[in-house]
């Protein structure tokens, strides 16, 4: 039997132990609030202040390339649904030591992000109740959040369902009224025209890159619906139709929301940064109470990715363990749910948040560090995967390509281009350039301990 056929029946016969419970509604929520996350609330105020207007122009190239990633997974994950996404199919089309590489680098990530998401949650909440201290928020987030994971996925499809559509109220709102007084239609204010537009890049192209690199990593969290597209009534008909619909959502949401900010608010405004762009705008038309309001929108932001990211860190680290890439317990299913790596993950988030106190200044900053271009190396693996993937999937099984990656294999190779070019941008800016060696390093580690398993495994 050969190694991609054994790695397939491997990843099929995994996914089967665990429970088919997200609708197809679950799915479509998770895929549409997966782009709306604290990134785009609160980050983007960094990408503005250095981009200026041009923070569009940044969201847009991002934007581009993020299309063609997804485009490149939807494809081979309406041919291969897993629960290890991207960590399958690169070891299927490239090797085992490439899926150990792609899921526990991208583990460690969002385990990382749940305790940045729930220090961000629990700072929001102290705001509001001063005399309650932050670490036990983060705590409560954490025992809620792995609870819901515990049981059922229908409840974190639940959870998720109502948490996007929250955030895809509140953002759908935003645009509608930051485009009635960009128009002068909305009452009590006056259309700023194209007054804070005359200077599109203020700090040259230098601006332009910091504001590139800000809009790459604020895209990051769209991978999860194909990995919850794995416990769905229907996995194929779940990634095709997410992944078809990727085009307009981040048009709309990402690049929208950036070209209403920088048209209703001077981009140099200190309030972009301190208060965040959405609050700004919000404050600059006049609404009352639009901070507080916003800051719910973000506390849900967070509370939502926290939820998304213990599922994705469980289910990725079931997918590796079930294909002998790590510890057996990981692996056991109760339920039709790895409880085991629901704790696990939870547990490691918790870690993030103690070190955070304990240790802020060198073990917490070198685990920021280390995690800063993650989500690049993910993207490099998901692109010489197909690269490989579609030639053997066009000779052997032609019927399994319901979703087609563009312009093969031109726009693959455009987009690989792509993020060489982020890496160069970032090793020439001094604050990315630590995350880039540091990603860079525990990649090549990870790779090492890959590649030493995989040649003792052959030997066997």
């Amino acid at each position: 039997m050969s190694h991609s056929t054994t790695t397939e029946a491997s990843a099929q016969s995994d996914d089967a132990a665990l429970s088919h419970g997200l609708k197809q509604r679950h799915l479509s929520m998770i895929a549409l609030g997966g782009v709306i996350g604290a990134g785009l609330f609160v980050g983007s105020g960094a990408g503005i202040a250095a981009a200026g207007p041009s923070i569009v122009l940044a969201y847009t190239l991002s934007g581009l390339l993020v299309m063609l990633v997804m485009r490149m997974l939807g494809e081979m994950s309406a041919a291969y649904p897993s629960s290890g996404s991207f960590s399958a199919h690169a070891e299927r089309a490239i090797g085992p030591w490439a899926g150990f590489t792609a899921g526990w680098a991208f583990w460690v990530l969002l385990c990382t992000a749940v305790g940045l998401e729930g220090i961000g949650a629990a700072q929001i909440v102290h705001g509001w109740l001063p005399g309650t201290p932050e670490w036990a928020w983060v705590a409560l987030f954490m025992v809620v959040f792995c609870g819901t994971n515990l049981a059922a996925v229908k409840n974190f499809g639940e959870f998720e369902f109502w948490f996007a559509a929250l955030k895809v109220g509140a953002i759908s709102l935003f645009l509608v009224l930051g485009v009635l007084a960009i128009t002068g239609v909305l009452p009590g204010t006056d259309s700023p025209g194209t007054s804070h537009l005359n200077d599109f890049l203020p700090n040259g192209g230098n601006g332009l890159i910091i504001g590139l690199l800000a809009s790459v990593f604020a895209y990051g969290g769209l991978e999860t619906v194909t990995i919850a597209a794995a416990e769905s009534e229907n996995p194929v008909k779940g990634v095709a139709s997410a992944v078809r619909t990727a085009m307009w959502r981040i048009a709309l949401f990402y690049i929208g929301s950036m070209a209403v900010i920088v048209t209703l608010v001077p981009w140099d405004s200190e309030e972009v940064v301190e208060k965040g762009p959405y609050v700004a705008a919000l404050d600059e038309l006049g609404i009352p109470g639009a901070g507080q309001l916003m800051n719910v929108v973000v506390l849900v932001a967070l509370l939502s990715a926290m939820n998304a990211n213990i599922y994705g860190a469980s289910r990725i680290g079931y997918s590796l363990v079930g294909r002998g890439q790590g510890p057996k317990a990981l692996g056991r299913v109760s339920g039709g749910v790895p409880r085991i790596a629901v704790l696990a993950s939870s547990l490691f988030g918790f870690g993030c948040v103690l070190l955070s106190y304990w240790r802020p200044d060198d073990v917490f900053a070198w685990l920021l560090n280390m995690i800063g271009a993650v989500i690049l190396v993910v993207w490099v693996f998901i692109a010489a995967s197909q690269l490989r993937l579609r030639r053997r999937l066009a000779r052997e099984a032609p019927g399994k390509l319901v979703v087609r990656m563009w312009g093969f294999p031109w726009l693959t190779w455009v987009a690989l281009a792509a993020m060489a070019a982020v890496f160069v941008l970032m090793a020439r800016e001094p604050d990315t350039r630590v995350q880039l060696y540091s990603t860079g390093a525990m990649t090549l580690a990870l790779a090492a301990v890959g590649y030493a398993r995989q040649r003792r495994r052959a030997r066997g």
